[in-house]
């Protein structure tokens, strides 16, 4: 590709609505352009690189024998609510309507449509296992979009679905060669990453590993053990109970915080450890009114929360039901003395304190040396309901636990029957008996690879692609083409020889200084740049420089092609 046919339109201006290096990248870059909220278009650059991540994912689902196919982006109603979902999505799910007034929706994900095609396709076990992919566009209704493509309304996605007669096989050849493909395809695309278990949430299913690029800007915390391989995400991962409880040593007392409300300023009024206090959470739940406990070095979790007996669909109580269950007002909140219909769950952590600090359910003050069993009655319900941090045992007893950070870019679960159910989907099983096939469903959010990929290769002059996803592994920079035929002459012949290599080249034959001409190209991300000079071509040499290196080189023709096929 010669760049002077090609449209490449950098910025040098930082976008004032970019808040990740990502987004701020593909404006500059001009791989993207915003069209309304949440929704980009993608720029020939853009898309190359796009293009690049596809390929490289349908090679790899292919190869786990998944069968492409294209499913249509709006759906009808009634197919969502043979599952229940046309209300349970929730409003993320755009719902449109025709000229004969009949509802659709654009689909976020194609569970429904797909048991739709398989149960008028298939009729018998012999037919299984199959797994049917597509790579598409899809639509969220987003609250609050940010992030640029990150967390976009309209995005690319690989959505796979697969069915098995039973359970047994749905993991063994549908889940477990789904997840080694994701392996290969983000090895492949050249991206540090980690596979991680995951609380299998709406969607619903048995089992769930989520697949996160590492990078500091990533929203999701991820729990892992270097010693043991284990790994999860943070709304998963058990924060085990802690050893025997200490027996009481100090006596329960009033301490007077009048301004105090934090555990963080109660510890510190106080002259004590943060982990000596516990947080008291109001919440209203099934039961009626519940006070969680915590250590105040530690945060409630609420997938965790929500999974005790009694606790799904919980919300925050209100500051009027806090005074009418505990006659106090946040802040100076506590389960000593409470009324028999307060409710009071412990985390594990807590459950193993003594001599530890609360509220008093008065203002201006707090209890101190409060003990379970002498002070206040053990709590109702003990359970794990925070989340881990750095340090804590491993779950799987081998080791400690270590946190990163992480951007979700896929993720394989195994769904089970919940859909085929939903919707009648049956096939005949050996006896030539009816029965539900086992789902597994399997998504990687395409054009999110292409912002995390950025997120964790980028650096003060630009991106730094991966060479697997660059838009060209390497481009031919020309110093002044005009001014001297042979200069332009060898950069064509440069250009042509290592396309015909395999090396896929562009060539800057646009006539900018040379400033101008590096400054876009380390913008833009490409892994190799090499500069056909007047210079150079006089001593049989051309300047190389690889994007991550400090400083070019000046390399003959051999060298140069053994440096780019990386021998």
């Amino acid at each position: 590709m010669r760049l002077s046919q090609f449209h490449l339109h950098t910025e040098r201006e930082t976008p004032a609505e970019a808040e990740v290096a990502s987004h701020r990248l593909m404006l500059r870059a001009g791989m993207i352009r915003r069209l309304a909220a949440g929704l980009y278009t993608w720029s020939p650059l853009g898309l190359r690189v796009l293009r690049k991540v596809e390929a490289v994912v349908r090679e790899e689902m292919d190869r786990a024998g998944a069968l492409e196919m294209a499913m249509p982006s709006v759906q009808p109603r009634e197919l969502w609510e043979e599952t229940g979902r046309w209300e349970k999505f929730g409003p993320q799910l755009l719902k449109i309507r025709d000229r004969k007034d009949h509802e659709y929706c654009f689909t976020p994900t194609a569970e429904e449509a797909v048991t739709d095609f398989f149960r008028h396709e298939f009729s018998s076990y012999r037919q299984l296992p199959v797994n049917f992919y597509q790579i598409t566009n899809k639509f969220r209704d987003e609250i609050r979009p940010r992030f640029g493509v990150m967390r976009a309304r309209e995005f690319v996605m690989k959505d796979a679905y697969s069915f098995h007669v039973d359970e047994d096989d749905l993991l063994e050849n549908g889940y477990r060669p789904m997840y080694e493909a994701y392996e290969r395809i983000f090895t492949r695309l050249g991206l540090r990453f980690r596979a991680v278990a995951a609380d299998t949430g709406a969607i619903g299913g048995s089992a769930s590993h989520e697949f996160h690029v590492l990078a500091d800007s990533g929203e999701d915390a991820l729990a892992f053990c270097e010693s043991s391989g284990y790994a999860a995400n943070v709304e998963l991962a058990e924060a085990l109970a802690p050893g025997e409880r200490p027996a009481p040593s100090e006596s329960m007392r009033k301490v007077d915080t009048p301004v105090q409300k934090t555990c963080e300023d109660v510890a510190a009024l106080l002259g004590i450890p943060l982990a000596r206090t516990v947080k008291s959470v109001a919440l209203m739940a099934e039961e009626g009114f519940v006070l969680a406990l915590v250590r105040g070095d530690h945060v409630v979790n609420e997938i965790k929360l929500a999974k005790v007996p009694g606790m799904a669909g919980f919300r925050m109580a209100t500051e009027a039901e806090i005074q009418a269950h505990l006659g106090c007002e946040p802040g100076f909140l506590g389960p000593v003395g409470v009324r028999d219909d307060v409710r009071v769950l412990a985390d594990r952590s807590v459950a193993a304190m003594a001599d530890f600090v609360v509220g008093a359910n008065a203002p201006g003050a707090h209890l101190a040396g409060v003990n379970w069993g002498r002070d206040l009655p053990e709590p109702h319900v003990v359970a794990d309901i925070r989340n881990v941090v750095a340090g804590d045992p491993s779950p799987d007893g081998k080791g400690v636990l270590s946190l990163a950070r992480g951007i979700e870019v896929g993720h394989v679960f195994a769904l089970g029957k919940r859909y085929s159910e939903a919707m009648g989907c049956t096939v005949l099983d050996e006896s030539g008996q009816p029965v539900h096939p086992s789902m597994g469903c399997y998504g990687i959010g395409v054009s999110r690879i292409v912002a995390a990929a950025i997120e964790q290769n980028h650096d003060e002059a630009g991106i730094r692609w991966p060479e697997a996803m660059a838009p060209w592994r390497a481009v031919v920079c020309v110093i002044n083409p005009k001014g001297n035929p042979d200069v332009a002459a060898a950069a064509e012949d440069l250009y042509r020889a290592l396309n015909e290599a395999g090396l896929d080249t562009a060539l800057d034959d646009r006539g900018l200084r040379p400033g101008a001409m590096f400054a876009d190209i380390e913008l833009i991300g490409i892994p190799h740049r090499v500069v056909v000079s007047e210079r150079g071509l006089a001593a049989g040499t051309f300047e190389y420089r690889a994007r991550a290196a400090d400083a070019p080189e000046q390399l003959d023709r051999d060298a140069l092609f053994t440096r780019l096929a990386g021998r």
